[in-house]
């Protein structure tokens, strides 16, 4: 028998209202329109566990990117947003680079000009895929003070991002490029508290798994070690909100 998954809405009267705001550059709330677009899932989305409170201090949400063809991405930071009230100051992707289908590497500069319009729309901050070529460093570089200002401007600041950056070919965890430790490690210096989510789909719904808050420690040690701990942190955490043969390199 078919595996049966769950119906993901593509044009509705709120996918409209998105298209026409990124084209004409107005402001949109994602949380909003997020629950707007979880609430037409069929079935619903299905949650376990509780959002804790965040206020008093800012957080940072971490969640797998989970994937499977027929499967959009973007249903996950819908799902999370459509949970929490507050706005969540997603990271999103530049671009796509398509390395392993060089015949659409001519997409990627039209992906980088729509990421941005959508990143602006939503207040989101882009960052280039990891590891960053040479010319996109300095791009990435501003990426990181753009979050980091966002936190020391926002004591109660959500961020929310997916340690690993891109898809793995099963939706499997897959162990997150370096540097992303480097990243959560300043983030770490201004107190906040670490959220683990997981993303999934099991049994025909689309599921998401709260996992239990903790406080975002102080590393010791070289860069490369803080780097390669708080990665492992991360997705240790993630993966405990993922059934056992999701979590791949994390079981």
């Amino acid at each position: 028998m078919p595996v049966e998954h769950p119906k993901y809405p593509l044009l509705t009267p709120t996918t409209l209202s998105i298209i026409a705001s990124v084209l004409l550059g107005r402001r949109r709330s994602f949380a909003s329109d997020s629950a707007a677009m979880v609430a037409r899932l069929h079935p619903p989305l299905h949650v376990e566990g509780s959002i804790p409170d965040l206020s008093g201090a800012a957080s940072l949400v971490i969640v797998n990117h989970y994937y499977r063809p027929g499967f959009e991405a973007w249903w996950i930071p819908l799902s999370i947003s459509s949970m929490i009230q507050s706005e969540i100051h997603w990271t999103m992707t530049s671009t796509w680079r398509f390395e392993d289908q060089p015949y659409l590497r001519w997409l990627s500069p039209l992906l980088k000009k729509l990421f941005r319009r959508i990143a602006a729309v939503y207040g989101f901050t882009n960052m280039p895929p990891m590891p960053p070529s040479i010319e996109e460093t300095e791009q990435r570089a501003r990426a990181v003070r753009q979050v980091l200002r966002h936190v020391v401007t926002q004591p109660e600041a959500i961020i929310g991002m997916a340690p690993e950056g891109h898809d793995s070919p099963d939706g499997r965890l897959i162990v997150p490029p370096s540097g992303v430790g480097r990243f959560v490690c300043h983030l770490a210096k201004h107190e906040m508290r670490l959220l683990p989510m997981g993303v999934y789909e099991s049994g025909g719904r689309l599921c998401l798994h709260i996992g239990t808050p903790m406080a975002l420690p102080l590393l010791q040690g070289t860069p490369v070690e803080r780097d390669r701990e708080m990665r492992d942190l991360l997705m240790k955490a993630i993966a405990e909100c993922l059934p056992a043969h999701l979590r791949g390199a994390y079981a």
